[in-house]
């Protein structure tokens, strides 16, 4: 017979494991729990001057890292239908510093925009008619978005941005289970160039070494008039305003003899900088964003034109660029910002819980630096479109400030294989713009009389090339339906 005094180490480990296992399994039904319970609260019940609707929509905040004090705040609808089956995109706006729920979902493409009366409008091309959408606003210190330690609010840059927002979507994931295994795609527009390409790398290498459960489904990206190749972007939007008649012919000659595109703009020599001064004084009394668009009168761009034309200094990378109008606004982001600071919207919302020392704008003025910022994003565009993901530029073909001009000059310095040559696409057996597709796998594609926010000025024909985006089929060709 065995000793049995040989068999209590045994018997104890097994106690021990069994003990582990135990306390693990009930921790991670607590875990479920508390997010399950986390979501139910996020649900959005009873937001002022909403229109009755189906589907469920929900907001709140994300805390990214038990080591610091950041939580990035969302709001989230539903598909208007067939939940379970339809994709899930991330919309970014841009800026850097801008607010993609101010603009996107409140202004954009959202299915409640903001009224002149601070009611809620049920919006016809809403695009959660194809897809769960999720708005995000990042880095803190944009929206609602915040931090409780100001040093914070220096370090910002693309890289901490990309960061943030990947670990918001690893928790939101663990809030919102089901919608784990969804089709996943980034969609934005302007400088989310730099953000939907810059996630989608990182959610690509992360998913290399990620367990299963912390895998994310990316399938593609679609960004909007988006500055992705600074050289290019800047070429392109001074040709642009020469070939529609906003600057001269002497002007346009001036910068080219004598600003490099290639260099930094810090850089550049006086005689340049009061060029480019000229060139942003052209536009002083249109809308950059839509030159054909009506400006809002009741609020003067004055201000952002004598910064321009003050020092050299203002026209550092993201002083000058960035300091142009960011947007449609006759007079829609007015009527924005004083709905999203309104108390009982930002109950309704679960927003400023924390009780922010400043009012909410739709772009930031508490972010006090961008520390990093590269040069062009057309390698990382190569990298994904190697990785077999869907990559569509599309374009709104009346925007000054990140023209269809650009877009094509930074798209033709890839170098990339044309499949289908340029031509039009149709919807409504109307031009809603033009298109060309690339072996390699992108689509470049316009949106005709549409601005840089494209869904505001053309929301059917945006919604339509969305739907395409998200089946990977070809835009209708007119021989097709005429």
């Amino acid at each position: 017979m065995p000793n049995s005094g040989n068999l209590l180490p045994l018997f104890f480990a097994l106690l021990f494991l069994t003990a582990v296992v135990f306390s693990s399994e009930i921790g991670g039904e607590e875990l479920d729990d508390r997010d399950s319970r986390r979501r139910e609260a996020d649900e959005v019940i009873d937001l002022p001057d909403q229109p009755p609707v189906e589907f469920r929509h929900y907001a709140g905040y994300i805390k990214l890292r038990p080591s610091e004090e950041k939580a990035l705040f969302y709001w989230f609808f539903e598909a208007q239908n067939d939940v379970a089956l339809k994709p899930l995109v991330l919309w970014l706006n841009g800026g850097p510093g801008c607010s993609s729920i101010a603009y996107g979902a409140a202004q954009e493409l959202g299915p409640f925009l903001v009224q002149s009366n601070g009611k809620l409008k049920l919006n016809p091309f809403s695009w959660n008619k194809a897809a769960n959408m999720l708005f995000l606003e990042a880095p803190v210190g944009v929206g609602f978005s915040y931090t409780n330690k100001s040093s914070d609010l220096y370090k910002l840059g693309d890289k901490v941005t990309a960061e943030d927002s990947y670990t918001f979507l690893i928790s939101w994931f663990k809030r919102f289970p089901s919608f784990k295994l969804h089709d996943f795609y980034i969609a934005g527009e302007s400088y989310a160039g730099h953000y939907a390409p810059q996630l989608a790398e990182l959610i690509h290498e992360r998913n290399k070494n990620s367990s299963k459960d912390l895998i994310i489904n990316l399938k593609g990206i679609m960004i909007g008039n988006a500055t992705i190749n600074d050289e290019t972007d800047i070429i392109g939007m001074v040709e642009y305003a020469w070939s529609h008649a906003i600057i001269s012919d002497q002007l346009h000659a001036n910068i080219f003899k004598e600003c490099n595109f290639s260099v930094d703009i810090e850089n550049l020599p006086l005689s340049c900088l009061n060029h480019y001064r000229d060139f942003f004084v052209s536009y002083s009394k249109i809308d950059i964003y839509n030159i054909y668009a009506p400006t809002c009168l009741s609020s003067s761009l004055d201000s952002v034109f004598r910064l321009i034309g003050t020092t050299p200094q203002t026209f550092s990378k993201h002083m000058l660029w960035s300091k142009v109008p960011r947007g449609y606004d006759p007079c829609s982001a007015n009527y924005a910002k004083k709905y999203f600071n309104r108390e009982d919207v930002q109950r309704a919302l679960h927003a400023n819980v924390t009780k922010l020392s400043y009012p909410y704008t739709l772009c930031s003025n508490v972010i006090k630096d961008w520390i990093d910022s590269p040069n062009s994003v057309l390698p990382i565009i190569h990298k994904l479109l190697q990785a077999r993901y869907r990559i569509w530029i599309y374009s709104g073909d009346t925007d000054g400030r990140i023209p269809i001009t650009s877009t094509r000059y930074s798209i033709k310095r890839m170098n990339l294989k044309v499949e289908e040559e340029w031509r039009a696409w149709l919807e409504r057996r109307q031009v809603a713009g033009w298109v060309e597709t690339y072996q390699e796998g992108l689509t470049l594609a316009t949106i005709r009389g549409a601005g840089h926010q494209t869904p505001v000025f053309a929301p059917r024909q945006s919604l339509a090339l969305f739907i395409y985006f998200l089946s990977g089929n070809r835009l209708p060709v007119a021989s097709k339906i005429i």
